[in-house]
């Protein structure tokens, strides 16, 4: 097992590269100078909602701001945000070796299509985060929310699995990861639902009407779906077309009901609410966007999907940042009967 790479060491990348490097990997994170200087005063604490507790000093991480330092890297995970991997592929594709693995752990739907533009000789594998991490601060990173690293299977992997498990990051193995991918973004579609509350997603998700506001966002992507043929992967304990009823349900029989779905740390947020809180565009067009996209590609519309795009849109270059349950489900219900 050779070295791997972190292309785009944010809060996704941090976590998962340290995690691999606490299990004895030989890791390199690549990122931008801010996290490098962090990084370097205070090394990386990662925690999760299990209660586990990992502590790497400075002088065990190796963090760089370049491309090259992926040069003789054996496998590169890309967690760079979605409007950037072109970009990355680029870099990578005048870096890598030409037997290199590159996987792709980004929100979103084509990313690894996108890199496999760039890199036609190297190994392209679809991937897929599904907790959510927050950044602290000072080095800290902490999922809030369960699940393992879903990828789209290759023989090639198999040298790496064991280090995976080891870092409490299993492999869940898969010949064709769309249908994970399209179940997953249907539950990302609560992230500009989360955003524009500006509350934890716990605290969110116990709210009735911001829960039906996913509702819409999600019976509108089931509906594509069904005509489409594509059918989403179960990544819950219910089927993905069970869960806008769910979500419907008063408050009281929700938390009875549905208590895993609350089973989320109490700090955790929305990578798109600290996109926004940070200034930085956000991956709005690659989670609720990629239902109005498919929504175009079948000659139909998207109105509450295509209005969530556009109100965070309208967050970032300055514009209203929080929505109350009841006035975005309302503002969300006219769109759809528009």
């Amino acid at each position: 097992m050779g070295r791997i790479a972190v292309m785009g060491a944010g809060s996704i990348g941090c976590y998962v590269g340290g995690r691999l490097a606490a299990a004895g990997a030989d890791v390199v994170l690549i990122g931008r100078e801010r996290l490098g200087r962090e990084i370097a005063a205070h090394g990386l604490r990662l925690s999760d909602y299990r209660g586990a507790s990992i502590v790497l000093r400075p002088n065990q991480l190796t963090y760089a701001t370049a491309v090259t330092a992926a040069a003789e890297a054996d496998l590169i995970l890309v967690t760079v945000k979605s409007a950037g991997t072109a970009g990355a592929a680029q870099e990578l594709a005048r870096t890598l070796p030409s037997d290199a693995i590159v996987i792709s752990l980004q929100n979103g739907l084509g990313n690894a299509s996108t890199l496999r533009q760039h890199l036609p000789t190297q190994t392209v594998l679809a991937g897929m985060v599904p907790f959510n991490v927050v950044q602290r601060g000072e080095g800290a990173f902490h999922q809030g929310t369960e699940g393992d690293l879903e990828v789209e299977w290759h023989l090639r992997l198999a040298a790496y699995a064991a280090v995976f498990e080891c870092a409490g990051l299993p492999l869940q193995r898969h010949d064709d990861l769309c249908p994970v991918q399209w179940a997953k973004l249907l539950l990302n579609l609560n992230n500009p639902v989360n955003a524009l509350s500006d509350l934890p997603l716990k605290q969110q998700l116990s709210q009735r009407a911001y829960r039906r506001c996913l509702a819409l966002a999600q019976r509108e992507g089931l509906d594509l779906l069904a005509v489409s043929g594509i059918v989403p992967a179960r990544l819950t304990r219910l089927p993905a077309r069970w869960i806008p009823r769910v979500l419907d349900l008063p408050d009281t029989v929700f938390r009875l009901v549905a208590a895993g779905m609350l089973a989320i740390d109490p700090l955790a947020r929305s990578s798109m609410w600290e996109d926004l809180q940070a200034g930085r565009t956000t991956e709005i067009d690659w989670i609720n966007g990629e239902i109005v996209h498919l929504a175009e590609r079948l000659g139909r519309t998207a109105p509450v999907n295509a209005t969530l795009v556009a109100l965070v849109h309208a967050a970032e270059q300055g514009g209203r940042r929080q929505w109350g349950g009841a006035e975005l489900l309302a503002h969300l219900k006219q769109a759809a009967d528009t």
